[in-house]
């Protein structure tokens, strides 16, 4: 029988993701990337929080600014986590149709 749980296929799809350098290298890079947004927007709370604790007009005028940029981060990863799962959904179904065409061949 040929059934298979959608666990262990999730674990097949993944192990077959594993021999592609090239995609887990995409990955890498996209990851690197998400990270340096969630670095800034580290440093941009600490500067908002440091502008609040100050209570000084202008660097309370700042954190309008500041609070903006954070919004705007925010809303790029989420956009990068999204295209990030469906290119892992992409890269999945193309080795799975890849593997149904080899199998295929071998019939």
């Amino acid at each position: 029988m040929d059934h298979l749980s959608p666990k262990s296929t999730a674990t097949e799809q993944a192990d077959e993701i594993d021999g592609d350098p090239a995609v887990w290298a995409a990955f890498s890079q996209n990851f690197r990337q998400v990270q340096s947004v969630l670095d800034r927007n580290r440093l941009l709370i600490q500067q908002v929080n440091e502008n609040h604790q100050s209570k000084v007009h202008d660097n309370l005028v700042k954190n309008v600014s500041l609070i903006q940029e954070i919004n705007g981060n925010i809303s790029k990863v989420v956009s990068m986590y999204s295209d990030l799962s469906s290119n892992f959904t992409t890269v999945c179904h193309q080795h799975r149709d890849d593997d149904k065409r080899n199998s295929g061949e071998k019939r």
